[in-house]
C-alpha cells in the first residue's frame, strides 16, 4: 500500500494517536509546572551543597522512585497494558476486569512484600545506596530516616500505575496525566510553612506518602468511570498472571536502564556535597521533554499498536510509528537545544534563592548541559519501546538496557574520576543514545517497521529548525548581561530581573519554533490541524466521562 492511500486509510487513528498524546501532554505540562514550584520551594527552604536535608531528602525520594518507575510503571505497563488491551478487544468486558483484578492484588502484595523487606534493611541498603555519607553520620542517619518514611509511596503508585493503564487501554487519559499533580500540591502545602531545612525535609517525606494514597485513589475512581469493575480478591498464579510476571521481568530490565543509569549517578553523586540535588535538578527540566512526548506518545501508542497488531493491520502500525517518530523529534529536538544554548541562564533564573546558590546554580547548568543532547534519545526510548511490547517482546529491549547499564557504569566511573561530576551527565546521555541505536537497527533489521522516506525527509527538515533554534538561543545567552540591563531599566526597583528575562527568552524561543518548523517544513500547519482535529469517526468521550 502507498503512503498516500495509508495515510487516507486511518486519518482519524493517526489524528486520534496525537490528540490522545496531546491530551496527556497539556495535563502533564500542568503537573510539571506544579512541580517546578514544588521544587522551588524545596530548593529554597532545604538548599544543595549546605545544608545536610537536601541530600537526604532526595535520597528519600530516590529509591520509591526508582523502584515505582522500574516495576510499578515501567514493567507492568509495558506487560500488562498489551495483555489487557487484547482482552479488552477479543474477550470483552468481564474476561479483562477478571484479569485487572489479578493483576491488582499481585502487584500490591508484591510492592508491599519489596517495601518491607526495603524498611528493615534500610540502614544497610544505604551503606550500598550512598557510600559517600558514610563520613557524614548525621545526613547519613537522616537519609535512611527519611527513606523509611517515604516507601510507602511505591505500592500506592504501583496500583496508581495499575488503573492508569486500565484508563489508557480504554482510551480515556485525563485523569492518568493529572493524577501525579496531586503530588505536587500535597508538597507545597506541606513544605510552604516550613523554615528549617530538616524539618522541611521531614514534612516533606510525610506529604509523599499522603500523596501516593491520594494518586491511587483517583486513579482507582477514573478506571471505575471508565467501566472497569475490579473486585478484592486472594493473589492466585493463574497462567495469565505466569504469563504477566515472564512479560514483566525482562521489562521491568528493559525499562531499568534509565532508572538504573541515574541510580549509578546517585552513588557516584553521594561523593559531593550537593551533587545529589544538583541532578535533581537538571533532571526537572531535561525530563520535562520525556514527560510531555516520549511518555505522552508512547502511553497512546502501546495500546494502539497492540489492537493493529490484533487486527493484524501492519500499515496502521507502520502509520503510527512513523507518525509517533516526527511529533516526538519535532518536540524534543527544540527542547534539547534550549538547554544546550542556555542551561546555567535556566537554573539561575529558576532556582538560585534562599539556600540554593550561584555556585550551586552554575554546577547545576554543567550537568543539564550534558543531559541536554540525551534529551531526544530519553524520548525515542519511549517511542520505539512499544513497537517491542505490543508484539510482546519484552526480552530484546532487555538485552539491550543490560549493555546499556554496563556502558553507563564503565563511562560513569572512568569519566567521574577524569574529570569530575560532568562525566556522570555524559554517560547517563551516551547510554541511551547506545540503546536507541540498539532498538532502531534491530527494528529494522526484523524487516518490523523502517521510516518511511517522508518520515526521514520531515525529521531532516525538524533537525535544521532546531539548529536554528540553537543558534538564536545561544546568542541570546552570550548577551545575558545586556538584556538584563535593559530589563533593570524598565522594571521599577529592578526586582525579579533574572526570572523576568529567562521567562522573556524563553517565551520567545517557543513563539520562533513553530515559525521556523513550518518555515523548513519539519510540520506544516496543516499537518498540525489535522492531527489535532476530530475527525468523523472518533470516538466521541461518554456523556459526563470526566476520565
Amino acid at each position: 500500500m502507498t503512503e498516500t492511500a495509508r495515510a487516507a486509510k486511518t486519518p482519524a487513528k493517526q489524528g486520534g494517536l496525537i490528540r490522545s498524546s496531546a491530551i496527556f501532554s497539556s495535563l502533564t505540562l500542568v503537573s510539571r509546572f506544579m512541580g517546578l514550584a514544588r521544587d522551588l520551594v524545596i530548593t529554597a527552604r532545604l538548599g544543595a551543597s549546605q545544608t545536610i536535608a537536601a541530600d537526604a531528602y532526595y535520597t528519600a525520594l530516590a529509591f520509591p522512585n526508582l523502584f515505582r518507575r522500574i516495576f510499578a510503571e515501567g514493567a507492568f505497563a509495558a506487560a500488562f497494558v498489551p495483555m489487557y488491551s487484547r482482552k479488552l478487544a477479543g474477550d470483552g468486558e468481564g474476561e479483562a476486569d477478571r484479569f485487572a483484578a489479578d493483576a491488582a492484588v499481585t502487584v500490591a502484595a508484591a510492592t508491599i512484600a519489596v517495601m518491607l523487606l526495603a524498611q528493615l534493611a534500610m540502614p544497610w541498603l544505604m551503606y550500598v545506596i550512598n557510600p559517600g555519607y558514610v563520613d557524614q553520620p548525621e545526613k547519613f542517619r537522616l537519609s535512611w530516616m527519611l527513606t523509611q518514611v517515604t516507601m510507602p509511596y511505591l505500592p500506592c503508585m504501583a496500583l496508581a500505575a495499575l488503573f492508569s493503564g486500565i484508563l489508557n487501554a480504554h482510551g480515556r487519559f485525563i485523569v492518568s496525566a493529572a493524577y501525579p499533580t496531586i503530588l505536587n500540591i500535597v508538597m507545597l502545602a506541606m513544605v510552604l510553612p516550613q523554615h528549617d531545612p530538616v524539618r522541611a525535609a521531614w514534612w516533606a517525606s510525610a506529604g509523599v506518602v499522603i500523596a501516593g494514597v491520594g494518586q491511587a485513589g483517583i486513579c482507582w475512581w477514573g478506571a471505575r468511570r471508565s467501566g472497569a469493575r475490579l473486585r478484592l480478591m486472594r493473589p492466585r498464579l493463574t497462567p495469565d498472571m505466569k504469563r504477566l510476571i515472564k512479560l514483566a521481568v525482562p521489562a521491568a530490565i528493559a525499562n531499568s536502564a534509565t532508572q538504573i543509569n541515574i541510580f549509578i549517578s546517585g552513588i557516584l553523586a553521594s561523593q559531593i556535597a550537593g551533587m545529589r540535588v544538583w541532578m535533581t535538578v537538571a533532571d526537572r527540566l531535561y525530563q520535562l521533554p520525556m514527560s510531555l512526548v516520549g511518555v505522552a506518545i508512547g502511553v497512546a501508542l502501546l495500546p494502539r499498536l497492540s489492537q493493529s497488531l490484533q487486527r493484524n493491520d501492519h500499515d496502521d502500525a507502520q502509520a503510527a510509528m512513523d507518525q509517533g517518530l516526527v511529533f516526538a523529534l519535532a518536540l524534543s529536538l527544540p527542547a534539547a537545544a534550549a538547554l544546550m544554548a542556555l542551561p546555567v541562564w535556566l537554573i539561575d533564573g529558576f532556582f538560585t534563592r534562599g539556600e540554593f546558590t550561584r555556585s550551586d546554580a552554575a554546577a547545576t547548568g554543567a550537568l543539564l548541559f550534558h543531559y541536554g543532547w540525551g534529551v531526544p534519545a530519553f524520548v525515542l526510548l519511549r517511542i520505539l519501546q512499544p513497537a517491542f511490547f505490543a508484539r510482546q517482546d519484552t526480552r530484546t529491549p532487555m538485552r539491550f538496557s543490560l549493555i546499556s547499564v554496563a556502558v553507563n557504569i564503565a563511562l560513569g566511573v572512568s569519566l567521574f574520576m577524569l574529570i569530575g561530576f560532568t562525566g556522570v551527565a555524559i554517560a547517563t546521555s551516551v547510554a541511551a543514545w547506545v540503546t536507541v541505536l540498539q532498538m532502531w537497527f534491530a527494528l529494522t533489521r526484523r524487516g518490523v517497521w523502517r521510516p518511511s522516506a517522508r518520515a526521514v525527509g520531515k525529521i531532516v527538515r525538524v533537525i535544521a529548525a532546531s539548529v536554528a533554534l540553537g543558534a538564536v538561543l545561544a546568542v541570546a545567552g552570550l548577551m545575558r548581561p545586556h538584556i538584563e540591563a535593559v530589563a533593570s531599566g524598565l522594571i521599577p526597583g529592578g526586582h525579579g530581573i533574572k526570572e523576568i528575562t529567562i521567562l522573556l527568552v524563553s517565551a520567545a524561543g517557543m513563539a520562533l519554533y513553530p515559525l521556523l518548523l513550518f518555515a523548513f517544513g519539519g510540520v506544516t500547519p496543516a499537518e498540525a490541524r489535522a492531527a489535532l482535529r476530530r475527525r468523523k469517526g472518533d470516538p466521541a468521550p461518554a456523556s459526563g466521562d470526566l476520565s
